[in-house]
Order: C-alpha cells, then structure tokens, then sequence
C-alpha cells in the first residue's frame, strides 16, 4: 500500500500536486498534510500560506516580519489572535443578554469592537455564523458584514444558508416619542416584530434592519432585540406610557 502511495507521488507533477493543494481550503489542507512526508512538504509551501493568508485578510501587508518564518506562521498567528477577539466579543454579547435579550447600545457597541478589531469576512463566517451559537452573535455578525465590510447581499446570503443559520430569528421592539397633536404630546408607541436572518438580507426586514443600524436616536428612544418568544409572532404596534 505504502509503495502504491509513492508510485502515484512520483507520477504526480510537481505542478499539478501544487495547484490540487493550492484549491483547498485550510482545513483541508491540515488534513491532506497528514497524509504523507510528500504533502506535507508541499502543503506548507508557502506561496499556498501567502494566498490563503491574503484572501481572508485582504489589507493584510506583503511584507513579512522578520521576526516569522514565513506565511503560515503569519496565517497561524493572525487566526490566534482573531479567535482571542472573537472570544472576547461572544463573551461580551453573552453577557450583555443574560436575561434573554440585548440593549441596541451594547449590541452596537459589539459591531464597534467588531470594526476595531478589523474582522474579515472570513473571520466573521469562522466564529460568528456558527449554528450553535446564540442567534444575538448571528446577527452582529450579518449587520456588521453588511454596513461595515459593505459585503454583498446574495454572498452573505449564500454563507448563512451553507451554515444553516440562515432562519434562525430574534424579537426586535423599539419604542418611539409620541407625536404632538394641537398642544398635547400623544401616548409613546411600542413597535415590535419576529425578524429571521434571511429577512434582514431582503426588503421584508428592511424597517427593522433600519432601526438596528441607527439605534436610539430621534424619536426612537429605546431598542431591544431579544431571543425570547413575545405573546404574538406577527407584527404588532401598540401604544403605551405617558400621556
């Protein structure tokens, strides 16, 4: 068996096993590694490293630090760090939405950290879009995609689907200064609605996509997304508070 392996190696051309690991995506690539000295030789080659490193961060420099040994310790390190930063911004939103829900300023405050932190399309697909995650992470990610990466929709689309996050739903509600009729200010009305991830990406969750984005300014006082399953799944508009 093992002398069939190196029969097929040998026959292989150098090129051909290059561009066979140059197509596979970096788990992948760990894995086909471990099949043998061959691969493993040529799945570190560093051409491959230095283009899957730039396609996931695409404003990462060309210039290697002297201090690394080449693109897959870049990649290596770059993936470390990108998973502590993940990790404190599941940590922050977990605990921010201990009673089921989340405030629109903390919610804004984790697409921020997002930003900072320069998280990549890829970064944000790799530990945000996980289904096992709370849908509140699901949705910084998808509006930080949208309105900071500026990502097109149908990418996003086709990334939640092949994730299997893509129905996955939050309860949104915000609260909005009555108007002022003849002298009296009217009572404040509560709007609320279920939203899944696939509606945001559409028209159909354009209004409340709208209130996420612009949090409690105007006449919108106060934001709440929440997981929590509200007394009606349809959308309503009821009035409520002072007079």
């Amino acid at each position: 068996m093992k002398q069939s392996k190196r029969n097929i190696q040998r026959a292989l051309p150098l090129d051909i096993a290059l561009k066979i690991a140059s197509s596979l995506q970096v788990l992948d690539l760990c894995s086909l590694g471990g099949c043998s000295r061959f691969w493993r030789g040529l799945c570190g080659s560093d051409s491959i490293w230095e283009s899957l490193a730039k396609q996931r961060w695409p404003s990462l420099h060309s210039s290697l630090d002297p201090n690394t040994k080449g693109w897959r310790e870049i990649y290596l390190r770059m993936h470390r760090e990108k998973a502590g930063c993940a990790a404190e911004v599941v940590g922050f939103v977990e605990q921010c939405s201990l009673s089921g829900s989340i405030d629109v300023g903390d919610y804004q405050k984790a697409i921020e950290d997002l930003s900072s932190m320069q998280f990549s399309f890829e970064d944000v697909h790799m530990f945000l879009f996980k289904p096992k995650l709370n849908v509140l992470l699901n949705l910084v990610g998808l509006h930080y995609c949208i309105f900071c990466l500026e990502m097109p929709a149908d990418r996003v689309m086709d990334t939640l689907v092949g994730c299997n996050i893509v129905e996955h739903k939050v309860h949104v509600k915000w609260w909005k200064l009555g108007r002022w009729f003849h002298g009296f200010r009217m009572r404040d009305e509560c709007c609320s609605c279920w939203v899944s991830l696939e509606d945001l990406l559409t028209g159909k969750g354009e209004e409340v996509l709208g209130v996420l984005h612009r949090g409690a300014v105007h006449e919108v006082f106060r934001v709440e997304i929440s997981v929590s399953n509200p007394k009606s799944t349809s959308w309503c508009q009821s009035t409520q508070g002072e007079g």
